[in-house]
């Protein structure tokens, strides 16, 4: 297993993103990637595990783009960490075994497992509470208004 990186924070910022600018028509990785301020590169690889997962699709070649290939309401938090992170756990357990003759050693790693696991469980529970369009109408409403164009 491997741990959370912060993936699934850009997807989530890309997914509310194209779904606030959702009329305007396609939006490109570089608008994206601007307002992340990150590395459009990282934006594209982002953007193909969630078209991989059916959450977003390209248009290709001269006003190309993304936009979310389904409403905003039926994507979940949760859905898009599926996408980016598959097989990721929050707490990972010991990168190798302790040792077996210490008490601590013998009995930690199962019980750890078993504590991790529903903390893992708690949190996938929890993003499939909110949606992006939930997202998206906490960030109009955090502005205060409706947004200026981009």
């Amino acid at each position: 297993m491997m741990a959370v990186s912060s993936r699934t924070a850009v997807a989530v910022h890309a997914l509310t993103f194209l779904a606030q600018w959702e009329r305007e028509g396609l939006q490109s990785s570089a608008k994206i990637a601007e307002s992340l301020e990150s590395n459009p590169v990282l934006v594209r690889r982002v953007l193909g595990l969630l078209r991989d997962n059916g959450l977003v699709y390209p248009v290709e070649g001269s006003g190309g783009g993304w936009q979310l290939a389904m409403p905003a309401e039926q994507i979940t938090l949760h859905d898009a960490y599926v996408a980016v992170e598959p097989g990721a756990t929050v707490l990972p357990v010991h990168t190798h075994p302790p040792n077996q003759s210490c008490v601590i050693g013998r009995h930690m790693p199962p019980l750890l497992e078993a504590e991790f696991a529903a903390a893992q469980r708690a949190m996938e529970d929890r993003l499939t509470q909110t949606s992006i369009a939930d997202l998206l109408r906490s960030v109009i409403r955090r502005e205060g208004a409706t947004p200026a164009p981009h």
